[in-house]
């Protein structure tokens, strides 16, 4: 069994034969040392260089590419760690923060030695977080001791949380049958997320406007993230087998023998192969559509393969290439011969992406800022890159701001209650809770602190639970606080806000594009959207900075230039239009060619709708 102390654990020095070495012991131990020692969360806390930390990721990737991306491909011959490329960089982000944490830390960097397990605790474990079916798997500090070449003979590869959150079962070894209604179509979607489905429905409903056909694969396991039913005709819907993303099993490939393979971490040297075999916990274990196991990659691959023969699509569209799912989908996509497009469905930063690669030959993104991120990212080599906004966006004219601002009353005064007189939105991410709780109270103390009778009404995103809000619902006398039905969300109430507050939800592009206030919210340093720099946005760091923002929006503002929302979204109401046409022009081109007949997906011409498209290379 996997066994953590309740009170966490902590790291202490105990040299033996005057050779320095350190162990793992519970924290309860700590007051009665009398060496060096350190809890491991102040370890966890302790701040890091953000560039390095990117740096070092690459030089690990790059080593794991070298010494192990041959050893297991799909039978279509896509290799793990291209489509587990992002749960393995995450994965390995979590490694390199402990190991630079260990190195930054003094008494182990003048003494470093080998570090002694907490007895039977689990080499790979859960991070918290209030997404609903995301696994945040992270290393243990005695999967970092093992790392560090530490024998682990009584130590579970799985913490005991893991394990018990297994949903899989190994029964199915054949690919699901396929729909029996499957037939030609021009385009194929894939959406598994309902952001996926708002931002690729609008283009399925433009190209069968034209007289082009459409199928949306519909492949979500959260019952919250499914595609409804087509309302347009010439679009069908198809989902996914259930059993699709439930298989576990062993990666038998990625156990392997230790030998004389390192990276070289800083101070640390980590032997690639416990490397690889702690990574293939994430590869064995189900975690649905958003982390699928490496069983059910293989069987995903077969099924959307008999799609697409069945379908024979001119076009695969989709709104993330860089997942597990997407990038399986891009590479089937590409063996079948079919034009790859993808619609970007939420903001970029530099260093907001956990893979900086787009796979799909076109790249249709949001705003000019966009625009040399996807280039730099662009992997395909004929890749284009289309400034055409977001589908999803076009609706946003008209939404009703009355309508809005009275179910935002509804919501903070139920029943005869006075509802506050001016009102915020916090459009939510889905933050673990100590990060969330950070964020109320600095909005909470800001809103108490400014001028004016306040109320908060918190949006949580479309993956995350929202049970995890309740213990943020302060009653101590501050303001109003309600939670938004989940199924209405940021985007059915900011319309009718007086300011809407986030880190980096795609909703502050949302509010900028209405002229609704922004904040954008988080301790210095941490990530935003970075509207601020574009004069879209005010950014608060702290509750003072809150209070100041709020009670200056008596003020009258100066009206937004259409240059700085272009650089964020290019909004004119047509984006689905304007998606919809790169893609019936590209199919023209491609249908007039020979690379058409030889299904040669890497030789499209380019034919982009008003001259937006751009070369990546």
């Amino acid at each position: 069994m996997s066994i953590r102390p309740a009170g966490g654990l902590g790291l202490v020095r105990s040299d033996l034969g005057g050779q320095p070495r350190w162990a793992l012991v519970g924290t309860g131990a700590l007051g009665h040392v009398q060496t060096e020692c350190i809890k491991t969360a102040e370890l966890e806390a302790a701040p890091f260089d953000r560039e390095e930390l990117r740096r070092l990721v690459e030089t690990v990737m790059a080593a794991l590419e070298n010494y192990s991306a041959a050893l297991v491909s799909t039978p279509g011959g896509a290799s793990w760690l291209h489509v587990q490329h992002v749960p393995v960089r995450r994965f390995v982000a979590e490694v390199l923060r402990k190991l630079l944490a260990l190195s930054a830390w003094e008494p182990f960097s003048a003494a470093p030695g080998p570090v002694a397990l907490a007895p039977y605790e689990g080499l790979v474990g859960l991070r918290s977080s209030s997404s609903r079916e995301y696994l945040a798997y992270t290393v243990t500090w005695s999967g970092i001791a093992y790392l560090l070449g530490a024998a682990a003979p009584y130590n579970p590869s799985r913490s005991a949380q893991l394990r018990n959150l297994s949903r899989a079962s190994t029964a199915n070894t054949q690919p699901s049958p396929l729909p029996s209604c499957l037939r030609e179509r021009d385009v194929v979607a894939l959406s598994w997320s309902s952001r996926h489905t708002a931002t690729l429905m609008p283009v399925l409903v433009e190209l069968g406007r034209d007289g082009r056909t459409s199928l949306m694969l519909d492949l979500a396991t959260d019952p919250a993230e499914r595609c409804p039913a087509p309302a347009t005709t010439g679009i069908d819907l198809c989902t996914s087998p259930s059993d699709l993303f439930t298989l576990s099993g062993t990666a038998e490939d990625l156990h392997l023998p230790e030998d004389h393979h390192t990276v070289r971490i800083k101070d640390h040297s980590v032997q690639l192969a416990r490397l690889v075999g702690l990574l293939s916990v994430l590869l064995e274990s189900s975690g649905g559509c958003t982390q699928p196991s490496w069983r059910s990659l293989v069987q995903a691959e077969k099924w959307l393969g008999g799609v697409l023969a069945a379908a024979r699509p001119q076009t695969v569209l989709l709104s993330n290439d860089t997942s597990p799912l997407g990038a399986l989908a891009v590479h089937t996509a590409n063996r079948y011969g079919a034009n790859t497009v993808h619609v970007q469905h939420g903001a970029w930063t530099a260093e907001s992406v956990a893979w900086p690669a787009l796979h799909s030959r076109d790249i249709v993104v949001m705003g000019e800022r966009d625009r040399p991120l996807a280039t730099a990212w662009a992997r395909h080599p004929a890749a284009e890159v289309h400034v055409l906004g977001q589908p999803r966006f076009d609706a946003l004219a008209g939404l009703g701001r009355e309508a809005q601002r009275r179910y935002l009353e509804k919501v903070l005064a139920p029943g005869s209650r006075r509802a506050p007189a001016r009102i915020a939105v916090w459009a939510c991410q889905p933050f673990g809770p100590d990060r969330l709780k950070a964020q109320a109270d600095l909005l909470l103390d800001g809103l108490r602190a400014a001028d004016g009778d306040w109320g908060l009404v918190i949006a949580p995103h479309p993956a995350q639970s929202a049970d995890v809000f309740a213990p943020l619902l302060r009653s101590d006398g501050g303001p109003f606080v309600a939670v938004a039905d989940p199924r209405v969300g940021a985007r059915g109430c900011l319309a009718g806000a007086d300011v809407l507050a986030s880190a980096y939800s795609t909703c502050g592009i949302e509010a900028a594009l209405l002229g609704v206030p922004i904040l954008e919210i988080g301790s210095p340093g941490e990530r935003t959207l970075d509207l601020a720099s574009h004069g879209l946005a005010t950014r608060c760091s702290n509750a003072h900075d809150v209070a100041e923002a709020l009670s200056a929006l008596r003020d009258p503002r100066p009206p937004v230039s259409q240059t700085a929302t272009d650089a964020v979204c290019r909004w004119r109401g047509n984006s689905a239009a304007q998606v919809a046409r790169l893609i019936t022009q590209r199919a023209e081109a491609r249908a007039t060619s020979s690379d058409h007949v030889h299904h040669d997906a890497h030789g499209a011409a380019s034919v982009p709708p008003q001259s937006e498209g751009v070369p990546a290379r």
